[in-house]
């Protein structure tokens, strides 16, 4: 767990260094980034639930190029203890993929004002899980790591609130990782995220 959330601080650190360095360039197309905390629904094979929430964070950046269309990136990692009697799981994705965001402030101008904004978004995105502290099964018997193709799908929204800081109000994903579990191989989950967001653009 340690790792994991030492992993996301890391990474809110990078981010918070990367929209510094690109505000300072004066970057020609508006820049979000947002740290969140996570909870995700999973189960241990596609059989009778079995099921348990991993607890994490995640990092994400996303930068809109035209009419909305974008492209985003996520860092997330979270850990639950006791998945079956004697066994944790840890995991942590890496994915990217296109974002489209619509600008809301034109529905919520009167009930935000007109000094802050609002944004819809919704993405897919695609990339790497890696499991760790666990027991994943083999051909060759197990192993405690595993690495696998995950994707991710869904969306959510911002409120920005005074000079660029604001909130992520919500997130809202569709989950997928191919991790070995010793039946299908195959993970499906439901992430819910909030936490905080700060957008800049070309004029700041």
């Amino acid at each position: 767990m340690k790792r994991v959330l030492g992993f996301i601080v890391f990474l809110a650190m990078a981010l918070t260094a990367f929209s510094s360095a690109a505000r300072a360039q004066g970057s020609a197309f508006p820049i979000d980034v947002a740290v969140t905390y996570t909870a995700e629904r999973s189960k241990v094979a596609n059989i009778d639930c079995g099921c348990f929430w991993f607890q994490g964070g995640s990092a994400n950046a996303s930068a809109t190029f035209f009419h909305g269309l974008g492209a985003a990136v996520n860092l997330s990692g979270g850990y639950a203890s006791n998945i079956v009697p004697g066994i944790d799981i840890g995991r942590i994705t890496f994915m990217a993929g296109p974002r489209y965001t619509l600008n809301t402030h034109r529905w919520t101008g009167r009930m935000l004002g007109e000094k802050h904004s609002s944004y819809l978004f919704g993405e897919a995105l695609f990339g790497y899980a890696h499991g760790f502290d666990s027991v994943f099964p083999t051909a060759a018997g197990s192993q405690t790591t595993a690495n696998a193709f995950a994707t991710q799908i869904g969306g959510g929204a911002n409120v920005t609130l005074l000079h660029g800081l604001g909130l992520r109000l919500f997130e809202v994903d569709y989950v997928h990782t191919q991790l070995p579990n010793g039946a299908s191989n195959s993970q499906n989950d439901l992430r819910l995220a909030f936490g905080v967001s700060y957008q800049f653009r070309k004029h700041e």
